[in-house]
Parts: structure tokens; C-alpha cells; sequence
């Protein structure tokens, strides 16, 4: 998906807090709070149950953040978008820093070795304690390959689809 369709998952919503409407979410951003500064939200109940959202705000409360969402005043009004997904445009996200990349925008490129073998596609990402793993998917087989630049992931080439790796298309 390219271009103004692209979207990304940055946070679901996950329950309610007090009478007034107000939600609790589980958001991906770092920090958190961020979740914010990217509008509007498209929210997700179920495939083809989407709806824009403008102007939503929100606040850490403890551990969690929590939202209050335009024309959601009440508690029975909220709790309809419970399990809601969150999802923004990719052109509302701030370019990431050199050498750094947005998950997103890596799932679904080539992946190739330095000497040219196929591997298949990115279908995901994962973090792991030490780093991010690339879940690769080619005929019939599935890699995992560390997403560290320079060790295993040589060059990512956003402008032409693909991830070369130094890896061992056997392993």
C-alpha cells in the first residue's frame, strides 16, 4: 500500500476511565503521549467499520494514557469503541532520523542477499530484547533475520523495494 493510503497502527483502545467518556489506550509511540500529535485517527472496530476522528486529546493518568474524543460524553458512548484499532496516515508521521526506519515502511519490500538470491518479502517485524527481527517469506519458506544494520541488513533501498542482507539463504 503506498503513498495516502498507507496506514499505521499507533495504538488500540482498551477500556474505559470514569463516567464522562473518557478511554484508556494502549499506545505504541514513543514516548506514549505522542499518539496525540498524529491525527486525525482513523478508528477500526471491525473491517469495514472505520471511522475519522479530528481532535482528540488525552493525558498519562499511572501507568496508562487515557483520551477524551469529540462527541463521546458519556460512559455507555465510550465503551462502544472499545477494541477499537488506531490507525494513522503514514504521511502523518515525522520522517524518521537516518538509518532508522518505520516498520511499516519495511514490511512488504524484497529481500535479497549480497550475492543476489531471492529470500522473499517482509511480511512483519518484531522486537526482541537485543533487536528487531525481519519475518522474511519466500517460496515456501520463512526466514528470520535480524534487522541490524551493517552486521546483517547491508542496505535498505526504500526507492526500489528492497533489504539486501548478508545471510545464509540455508539458514
Amino acid at each position: 500500500m503506498a503513498g495516502a493510503d498507507r496506514r499505521v497502527p499507533v495504538g488500540r483502545i482498551v477500556g474505559l476511565s470514569g463516567v464522562r467518556g473518557t478511554v484508556k489506550l494502549e499506545s505504541w509511540t514513543e514516548p506514549r503521549t505522542r499518539i496525540f500529535d498524529y491525527q486525525p485517527w482513523l478508528l477500526v472496530k471491525a473491517p469495514g467499520e472505520e471511522t475519522e476522528m479530528h481532535g482528540v486529546e488525552g493525558r498519562e493518568q499511572g501507568k496508562g494514557v487515557i483520551a477524551t474524543m469529540p462527541g463521546i460524553e458519556d460512559r455507555d458512548q465510550a465503551a462502544a469503541w472499545i477494541g477499537s484499532a488506531i490507525f494513522v496516515a503514514r504521511e502523518a508521521l515525522p520522517d524518521p532520523e537516518p538509518g532508522h526506519y518505520y516498520w511499516c515502511d519495511l514490511e512488504g519490500l524484497e529481500v535479497v542477499t549480497r550475492q543476489g538470491v531471492r529470500l522473499g518479502r517482509v511480511k512483519n517485524l518484531f522486537a526482541t530484547g537485543a533487536n528487531d527481527v525481519m519475518v522474511v517469506r519466500g517460496e515456501g519458506r520463512e526466514h528470520l533475520v535480524p534487522f541490524v544494520l551493517e552486521t546483517y541488513v547491508v542496505c535498505v533501498d526504500l526507492d526500489n523495494d528492497r533489504i539486501e542482507v548478508d545471510w545464509d539463504p540455508e539458514f
